[in-house]
C-alpha cells in the first residue's frame, strides 16, 4: 500500500506542474526559459499515459495561473526542472522563502511534499502537508498523505479526521491542466478507495461502528478482493450494538476465502462459524455461505440468514414433558416444568411425584434438628437460595447434624410447591448417609431458561 501511495501522490503532484505558469507578456525574452513547459520536472515513470492529450470539456480544469514577476517565474521554473531530489527541494524551499505569497505557493508545496516523500523524509512530508492545509484546507493530496501516515502511526483520531476531510474535498478537486479526464478520474477513484479504507479502519479502532461500516463498505466496493478491508468490515458489522449479523457473517465468510495464510484462514473460519451458530442456531448453511462468498464479493439484494429464536421456558417445559416421563426427570427438570410450564404440563409432573418418596442430593442453606432448607439446582446453589423445605421424620442427632453449605443425600416426600419463587415442600425427611458416599449423584444442572 505504501508503494501505491507514493506512486499516486508523486503522480498527482508532478502532473500538476506539467503546465508552467504564464509569465507576464512584457517579460524580456532573455529572462524567459526556452522551454515554457517544464516536462523535466516530472519523473518519466510517474507520467500518466494520456498526459499530453487535450483535456475534455467534461471535467473542470484548474484555471491557469500567471506569475507576473520575471524573477519569481525563473525561480519557480528553475526549481521544478531540477532532476536531483535534493536540488529540487533546495530550489523549492528557497522559492517559498523568497516568494511566500506567490500564486504558485500551493503548487510549489505540493511538489515539495512529493519530493520529500520521494526522498523518504517522512517528517518533512508531514510538515509540508500541514503547510499546504494551512493554505488550502481542501488539498486532497495533503489530506491523503496525512491520513496514511496517521494510520501508520496509529493516530486513529487524526487519521479519521484527515481521511473524512479528504473524502469531502475529493468531489471539489479540480483537474490539473494537461491531465486527461480518464487519468484524473482514475486517480480520484484510487484516492477515494484509500481514504475510505483509512477512515473506516480508524473508525473501527475508535469503536465508531456506523462510520466504520459506511467507509469500509465503500472501500470494499472499490476493491472487493482486498481482505485488509473485507475483514475489518465484517468486524464493524458484528461488533456494533445492535450487531448487523447478516452482513457481518457474509463478509466474515468472504474474508475466510480471501486470506492466504493457512493459520489466519483457520482462525477466521473458526470465528465465523461460531458467530454463525450463535445467530442461526446450528451450522446448517455455513459451508454453503463460505462457498457462495468465494465468488460473490457483495451480498445479493435478497441475501438473508434465518435467525435462531430460542424456545421460551414454557416451550422448553412442554418439550421436556413430551420427551421424558416425570419419574425419569431429575430435580432441576421438575423445577423447570413446575415453575415455567403451562398448567397442564405442571399438572402432569406434579401428579407423578406428589406423595412419593424421592431421593436427591442437596446443599444445606439452614439447618435445625427437625427442618432443613436446601438448594438442589446449580442456579440456586450458586445463589445460595433454597428451593426445598424438608421436614424430618425425627430430630437429627447432634453428631449427625449437617453443617451449613454441606452437600448431603436425603429422602423426602413432596406435599406442595410454590411456582415463583420456586419452593418444594417435603415431609418425612431422612438422612441417607452420614457423609457423602462415593459416586453419590451430584445436584442436577439447572440453569436459567433461555428467554
Amino acid at each position: 500500500m505504501k508503494n501505491l501511495l507514493v506512486a499516486l501522490v508523486l503522480t498527482a503532484a508532478c502532473t500538476a506542474q506539467t503546465a508552467a505558469p504564464q509569465a507576464q507578456p512584457a517579460q524580456p525574452a532573455a529572462q524567459q526559459p526556452a522551454a515554457t513547459q517544464p516536462a523535466a520536472a516530472q519523473p518519466a515513470a510517474a507520467q500518466p499515459a494520456a498526459q499530453t492529450a487535450a483535456p475534455q470539456a467534461a471535467a473542470p480544469a484548474q484555471q491557469k495561473k500567471e506569475i507576473k514577476n520575471p524573477a519569481e517565474y525563473n525561480a519557480y521554473v528553475g526549481a521544478v526542472q531540477q532532476q536531483d531530489p535534493a536540488a529540487k527541494i533546495s530550489g523549492l524551499e528557497a522559492f517559498l522563502t523568497q516568494y511566500p505569497e506567490s500564486v504558485m505557493k500551493e503548487d510549489a508545496l505540493d511538489l515539495l511534499m512529493a519530493t520529500y516523500q520521494q526522498a523518504n523524509n517522512q517528517a518533512k512530508v508531514v510538515e509540508t502537508a500541514n503547510k499546504i492545509l494551512a493554505a488550502n484546507p481542501d488539498n486532497v493530496k495533503a489530506l491523503v498523505l496525512l491520513a496514511y501516515y496517521d494510520r501508520a502511526g496509529q493516530k486513529w483520531a487524526d487519521a479519521k479526521q484527515h481521511a473524512e476531510r479528504g473524502l469531502q474535498a475529493l468531489p471539489k478537486w479540480t483537474k490539473p491542466e494537461g491531465v486527461a479526464d480518464a487519468d484524473f478520474q482514475k486517480q480520484k477513484t484510487q484516492f477515494s478507495g484509500l481514504l475510505s479504507s483509512v477512515a473506516g479502519l480508524s473508525a473501527l479502532q475508535l469503536k465508531d461502528y456506523p462510520a466504520a461500516q459506511k467507509n469500509l463498505r465503500a472501500a470494499v466496493e472499490a476493491d472487493p478482493k482486498n481482505v485488509e478491508n473485507v475483514y475489518p468490515l465484517a468486524l464493524a458489522y458484528l461488533s456494533a450494538t445492535p450487531s448487523d449479523d447478516v452482513n457481518g457473517l457474509f463478509f466474515i465468510a468472504r474474508a475466510a476465502n480471501l486470506i492466504a495464510d493457512p493459520k489466519g484462514k483457520a482462525d477466521v473460519t473458526k470465528f465465523g462459524r461460531s458467530r454463525y451458530v450463535k445467530y442461526h442456531g446450528t451450522e446448517e448453511g455455513w459451508n454453503e455461505l463460505v462457498a457462495t462468498t468465494a465468488s460473490t464479493p457483495l451480498p445479493p439484494a435478497d441475501f438473508a440468514i434465518k435467525q435462531y429464536v430460542p424456545p421460551t421456558p414454557a416451550e422448553q417445559a412442554a418439550d421436556l414433558v413430551k420427551q421424558k416421563k416425570p419419574e425419569t426427570m431429575d430435580f432441576a427438570e421438575w423445577e423447570l416444568v413446575l415453575s415455567e410450564g403451562k398448567p397442564e404440563d405442571a399438572e402432569v409432573v406434579w401428579n407423578a411425584i406428589k406423595g412419593k418418596p424421592l431421593q436427591f442430593v442437596g446443599q444445606t442453606i439452614n439447618v435445625t434438628p427437625t427442618k432443613l432448607t436446601l438448594a438442589a439446582s446449580v442456579d440456586d446453589i450458586q445463589k445460595k437460595v433454597a428451593d426445598i423445605e424438608l421436614t424430618m421424620n425425627a430430630a437429627i442427632p447432634a453428631k449427625l447434624m449437617p453443617k451449613v453449605d454441606a452437600e448431603i443425600t436425603l429422602e423426602g416426600t413432596p406435599v406442595s410447591y410454590t411456582p415463583k419463587p420456586f419452593m418444594m415442600v417435603m415431609e418425612k425427611g431422612s438422612l441417607l448417609t452420614k457423609a457423602e458416599p462415593a459416586g453419590a449423584k451430584k445436584p442436577p444442572a439447572r440453569r436459567k431458561p433461555a428467554q
